[in-house]
């Protein structure tokens, strides 16, 4: 197997949500997607004081996509309108797949904003196909003891949340085959990681510096692949931490108005009379 050459590295640009720091390495200026991949939003590191407001996510519609929350510290209190709820602690991942709509809340649980504490998330959108679009809402949480940490190499660690990898089954079944995991790579080790040819990858680096052949990516890096070889292969001298996965692109018109993405302006429009209409069910209560 050969592995991929970079195409390019692609710093993450800042945009704060009021006093969440925030980081977005895609869509950005010279990367709209990683198809299907679509948008990620890096929140922290930070730590927040006792008494404090919490996040902001607040109940807010979406409709034909997935939304994958990784937390990496602190915790998140999920809430929709499909009648899921759940409290994930760090090392846990949300997935969500809203399809033909639904309203969801993400906030700090009651005890996080009462003691404070450190803080760090990430939240990916996972585009979804023309004939998936408007399938029915589900979710699935996942702690961290859920999640299962592979070798990966040289004392790397593959946390797999979906997919299948050295005969291990990661805890979500995606509807449309993404491999999706977390890697840790401590000082000094390396990984080979799959990358199988004609699948778009998704690699950004949380944190740390690491190296693939003569190029490397730091902290707040999306590495960005040509489709050419099978495997990735990383190392760090410092240690590192990255969010990757493969997908099979999906090659369809993108449409996106908000929480909205379809494939054309009059199904961004439907969306919207639909939301409206109350069609998303009711708002999450008590949140």
């Amino acid at each position: 197997m050969t592995d991929r050459t970079i195409k390019a590295v692609h710093a993450a640009y800042r945009d704060d949500i009021a006093d969440l720091i925030t980081r977005r390495p895609v869509p950005g200026p010279a990367v709209d997607q990683v198809d299907p991949f679509l948008f990620l939003n890096h929140h922290g590191p930070q730590t927040y004081r006792p008494g404090n407001s919490g996040l902001p996510f607040g109940p807010h519609p979406h409709r034909g996509f997935e939304t994958v929350t990784f937390i990496l510290e602190g915790s998140l209190a999920h809430m929709d309108t499909g009648g899921h709820e759940s409290i994930i602690h760090a090392g846990g991942v949300q997935w969500m797949t809203a399809g033909s709509g639904l309203i969801h809340a993400e906030l700090s649980p009651p005890e996080f904003k009462r003691d404070g504490g450190d803080m760090e998330i990430l939240q990916l959108w996972v585009n979804l196909p023309s004939t998936l679009k408007m399938t029915t809402p589900r979710y699935t949480g996942v702690q961290a003891d859920g999640i299962p940490s592979i070798p990966a190499g040289e004392g790397a660690i593959l946390h797999l949340v979906s997919g299948e990898y050295e005969g291990k089954t990661g805890p979500v079944d995606s509807l449309t085959g993404v491999f999706m995991s977390m890697v840790s790579l401590p000082a000094g080790a390396d990984a080979t990681l799959p990358a199988p040819k004609d699948r778009s990858v998704f690699f950004y680096v949380v944190r740390g510096h690491v190296s693939m052949g003569e190029a490397s990516a730091k902290s707040f890096d999306l590495v960005e692949f040509a489709h050419d070889g099978e495997t990735i292969t990383v190392s760090s001298s410092d240690g590192a931490f990255l969010l990757f996965g493969h997908a099979d692109p999906i090659g369809e018109p993108v449409v996106a108005h908000g929480p909205f993405v379809m494939n054309t302006e009059q199904e961004i429009r439907d969306a919207i009379a639909d939301y409206q209409a109350g069609k998303f069910n009711r708002a999450p209560e008590n949140v």
